[in-house]
């Protein structure tokens, strides 16, 4: 418990841990003891990269202890991945900690790269939200009322858009501090439930696999994730039942997770992992397909290894692509929400020189 506690002070992001993983590989395979290497690594890193420095004593100290690799690394759950503690616990038994060891740290980045590209097909798109959402407020709370006053003193007569949004300009500029707390909630509600609610977070999940564009998201990075850990399991030699355990545990996608479940569920009972897929729905023909000729010829890992690579080379032009199609897309949005105000705010202004240059003739 006490050793837990304290890495949990010291939890590495993905970077410096696969570089942890990385240079133990590079330093095992050199013939360095694995305890000699760790010792190395909190001397050098004491000073620039004191997370990494305090894991590697940690785990030294264990192993000084007589403790085992597999055991060592199995202590801290929080810190090590189930499937990186599978591979060396492989590692262990069969003599390839060092082959293991970079496995891992590959596995690492290239799993961190995948939710880097996901992360990134969001960032423009809130960017741009966040910045109309601002330009907004400071229309609402400072232009419209403005104006609204001088139209109240010319005793225009305003059009129904105009009256609309300044109605809306009012109603907001009134009710301020309710509509922020409101807006506030929403937020932080949707993001509990959406964090600590597996009915919800099942529910977003099943709606995201359904909508045309978030669709071909989640299910390519979801496939992604899928064959690069049954890939790197079964090469391994993980048994089936236990990788796709390992899996289940890993995902973050309900709609998936749900699947492999059912999944393992018929593989227990004696299906193939093609058939099993298949039966529960929800995986591209293409996958199931390759699976199939890979349990047939003896090269499902061979083929699983295929599918994650391509996976991840879709994934990253999808990503690319779909930066070039938001844009216009918001940029369409944006000009028509300000068109929208510009022509109401505008008419009652038109109006208004109308009957000035109109008044002489009078």
């Amino acid at each position: 418990m006490g050793g837990s506690a304290a890495v949990s002070r010291h939890k590495l992001p993905p970077a410096e841990l696969s570089g942890l993983l990385r240079d133990l590989g590079v330093m095992t395979r050199a013939g360095v003891p694995i305890i000699e290497a760790l010792k190395s690594i909190a001397e050098e890193s004491d000073t620039s990269q004191k997370r990494i420095a305090a894991t590697a004593r940690l785990l030294a100290s264990d192993l000084d202890a007589g403790i085992s690799i597999a055991d060592t690394f199995d202590r801290y759950p929080d810190l090590f991945p189930e499937s990186v503690r599978n591979l060396l616990r492989i590692g262990e038994e069969s003599g390839t900690v060092d082959r293991m060891l970079l496995e891992a740290a590959q596995h690492i980045e290239r799993i961190t790269a995948l939710g880097r590209d996901v992360r990134q097909a969001m960032i423009y798109p809130a960017f741009v939200f966040v910045t109309i959402f601002g330009a907004g407020l400071f229309w609402v709370y400072y232009v419209i009322p403005n104006l609204a006053e001088l139209f109240t003193q010319m005793h225009l007569k305003l059009p129904a858009v105009t009256r609309g949004i300044l109605a809306m300009s009012k109603w907001l500029e009134a009710h301020a501090g309710v509509s922020f707390a409101v807006l506030l909630i929403v937020v932080v509600g949707t993001w509990l439930m959406l964090r600590l609610h597996t009915r919800t977070r099942r529910m977003m999940y099943r709606l995201a696999h359904r909508l045309p564009v978030a669709r071909v998201i989640v299910t390519t990075s979801g496939m992604a994730f899928i064959t690069e850990h049954l890939a790197l399991l079964i090469a391994a030699g993980v048994d089936i039942v236990r990788s796709l355990g390992v899996l289940q545990r890993s995902l973050s996608d309900e709609y998936y997770r749900e699947r492999i479940s059912k999944v393992r569920d018929s593989i227990e009972r004696g299906e193939v992992l093609g058939a099993a897929m298949r039966q529960a729905g929800g995986f591209p023909p293409m996958a199931l397909r390759m699976i199939a000729v890979g349990e047939e010829t003896g090269s499902l890992d061979i083929q699983l290894k295929h599918l994650a690579h391509e996976y991840r080379e879709r994934l990253a032009h999808l990503i690319a692509s779909l930066s070039e199609i938001i844009k216009p897309l918001i940029i369409l949005a944006a000009g028509a929400f300000f068109i929208l105000l510009v022509v109401a705010l505008l008419l009652p202004i038109y109006e208004l020189v109308r009957q000035m240059s109109v008044a002489p003739m009078h």
